[in-house]
């Protein structure tokens, strides 16, 4: 049995099949979390490409 912390409220669940909500520990946890992506409170690393990138991308 796998144990994770719930990523929103730090809460441990048992990784398996029957929490439908996982890596949450309820669908309460997993809203909250899909707001802050919404929100832009999480963002992934990177830029947005500049002008011409997506050229030299589809020449390699």
């Amino acid at each position: 049995m796998t144990v994770v912390s719930c990523p929103t409220c730090g809460k441990k669940v048992e990784w398996t099949e029957a929490n439908a909500f996982r890596p949450f520990c309820s669908e309460r946890c997993k809203k909250i979390d899909l707001g802050a992506w919404a929100e832009e409170k999480y963002t992934i690393p990177g830029g947005t490409p500049q002008d011409g990138d997506d050229d030299q991308l589809s020449k390699e």
